[in-house]
């Protein structure tokens, strides 16, 4: 039964309308019933207006509720959470007040909904205020809709402390922080929430496991995901299509594509597109424009249409297998084929591609000229590729712009500095390290995480804080002193500048993604034959890039590395980003 339906405790007066099939009816039936019938309860009409809500005469309910003589708070919660997604709730609310009538818990968890997803920051303050007077904060229905609040808004430590006060904290409470944790890149935090909550012998839902499930992805946790993966089959959640969803997700994030896959194919029946763009972005993401394509192809045997993000996937897939050509071509395909409208991603696509195959001025071009405000995305592909192909010129003009929409991008000044003093153009790189003084912007550190046996283990650049870093550190310099023999020559950032020659080995040698590759093999997170998989927060330096791929051959394995632009597969010395990322 729904939450709204009305429990009213005044006595009803026989016989009222039957509304055993009214979820399964045209509610104007129902209604017409209510109707005729001599003596109709109030709480036919407060469910009435819930099943207008559902319906697509939502209009009705408005109308509905001024035929109630006397309407209650379940009247009035009714009506206001038919309008949860609009603004009209928030002003049935302040009507509700001056009626006067005093909410209940239901009644303010549908309007913290409300402030969630419009989002109305001070309204939600204030309703926090009032739930607080009434002693409502601490009731699991108002209090988990104010943590799924403080969530959205990204007040993780308010969100929490509600959390700390709700008495009764049930699955929905849980549920509610874990996924907003996750929503927000808490990842470590959503998975320690959800370790609680299993340890405290709280059940699981499909929210807290896909959000738990999320997190795990976002960190490309593999053990995590397959850990979660079996509480999921456990506790019959496999079947729910929002977690087989989140499972695509996070084996496909995790590099585990055939996982992926296999999740996919068993849970074909009941999968919506939504699923179906999961597995798209897992081929994407890897650069497998055929796999891709294929499965593409194969949704319109399933009665499916494609949206936006099936096509930014494809167009993913092209951009990071550079087939510039056949973006266009799909481009336009998306808008005349299927009359979906390219966004401002779907051209961005275009212009990253464009730009890593060297098409630097046809990239600008298109930036300048699609129906589109360029956004920090763009700049950044178009900066981030002019540097990579030695155009000291563009990637100026293009930092410039970046820094115009952010002058506290830190990867602008770092990229445009490295690709100026490429071409040793000193007096320049000066102007930039000092417009990075003057606006006290400071590069952003660098962090890696690795897993093993189901922990995520954190570096730092330059950590040594971590309970093995005696042993990480001399594996790196071991290894270190492999790679030199193969050839390896530093790759300096012009960051380093000013320091000396043993400050910037050291600077350089123990990035954070260098830490964790070494931790990877004192720790022997894989077997032989199978790759170490590590994470970065960051765009991976040339530098690193460098030394994994000769680590690839000194180790004789696969390296794994997803930074914050892309996949990176190290094997027998070579990266499949083809040394353009």
């Amino acid at each position: 039964m729904n939450d709204f339906f009305d429990p009213d405790p005044t006595p009803a007066p026989p016989p009222a309308p039957p509304l055993a099939a009214a979820g399964k009816s045209d509610p104007r039936i129902v209604h017409a019933q209510a109707i005729k019938s001599p003596a109709t309860h109030r709480s036919v009409y407060n469910n009435l207006i819930t099943l207008y809500s559902k319906s697509s005469f939502l209009h009705y309910s408005v109308r509905l509720f001024h035929q109630i003589p006397f309407p209650n708070v379940v009247s009035w919660t009714a009506l206001i959470s038919a309008h949860s997604n609009t603004s009209l709730s928030l002003r049935h609310f302040i009507y509700m007040l001056r009626y006067p009538a005093f909410p209940n818990q239901r009644t303010l968890a549908s309007l913290f909904k409300t402030c969630a997803s419009l989002p109305s920051v001070p309204f939600g303050f204030a309703l926090h205020s009032l739930a607080y007077k009434l002693s409502l904060c601490s009731e699991p229905f108002s209090g988990s809709a104010l943590v799924n609040f403080y969530s959205k808004c990204q007040l993780f430590g308010d969100a929490r402390k509600v959390f700390d006060e709700i008495s009764d904290r049930d699955e929905v409470c849980y549920s509610a922080l874990v996924v907003g944790l996750a929503q927000n890149a808490q990842s470590i935090d959503a998975l320690s929430m959800f370790r609680e909550m299993k340890v405290c012998d709280v059940a699981s839902t499909m929210y807290s496991v896909s959000g738990a499930l999320r997190a795990a992805a976002d960190l490309a946790a593999l053990e995590q995901c397959r850990v979660l993966h079996g509480h999921a089959v456990v506790t019959g959640l496999d079947t729910d299509v929002i977690v087989q969803t989140a499972l695509i997700d996070g084996y496909g994030k995790s590099g585990l594509i055939l996982d992926a896959r296999e999740v996919f194919d068993e849970s074909l029946a009941s999968m919506n597109v939504v699923g179906w763009n999961a597995m798209l972005a897992s081929y994407a993401q890897q650069g497998d424009k055929n796999s891709a394509l294929e499965l593409f192809n194969s949704m319109a045997a399933r009665g499916l249409s494609p949206d936006e993000y099936s096509f930014l996937a494809i167009l993913t897939s092209y951009c990071n297998s550079r087939s510039v050509g056949d973006i266009q071509l799909w481009l336009r395909r998306m808008r005349v084929g299927y009359g979906v409208e390219p966004t401002l991603e779907h051209f961005t696509c275009l212009i990253d591609a464009m730009g890593r195959v060297g098409k630097l001025k046809e990239a600008e071009r298109v930036a300048m000229t699609m129906p589109f405000m360029p956004d920090a995305a763009v700049w950044r592909a178009l900066l981030s590729s002019s540097a990579s192909h030695g155009a000291g010129n563009m990637a100026w003009a293009m930092a410039k712009r970046l820094l115009e929409l952010n002058p506290h991008d830190d990867s602008a000044y770092v990229i445009v500095a490295n690709a100026l003093s490429a071409t040793a153009r000193w007096e320049e790189v000066a102007v930039v390290r000092k417009l990075m003084k003057e606006r006290q912007v400071k590069k952003k550190s660098g962090r890696s995480w690795i897993e093993v046996r189901g922990k995520v283990h954190v570096f730092l650049a330059g950590d040594r804080n971590h309970e093995r870093a005696e042993e990480v550190y001399a594996k790196l310099r071991e290894l270190i002193r492999e790679i030199e023999k193969l050839g390896y020559v530093p790759i300096w950032d012009e960051m380093l500048h000013e320091v000396g020659e043993k400050e910037k080995k050291e600077a350089l040698w123990y990035h954070s993604e260098k830490l964790a590759l070494a931790f990877g093999v004192v720790a022997g997170v894989a077997p032989p034959g199978k790759a170490l998989r590590i994470v970065k927060n960051l765009r991976i330096c040339k530098d690193c890039h460098q030394v994994f791929k000769y680590a690839s051959r000194v180790l004789e394995r696969e390296i794994i590395v997803r930074d914050v632009n892309r996949y990176h597969r190290f094997l027998h010395g070579s990266c499949t980003c083809e040394d353009i990322w």
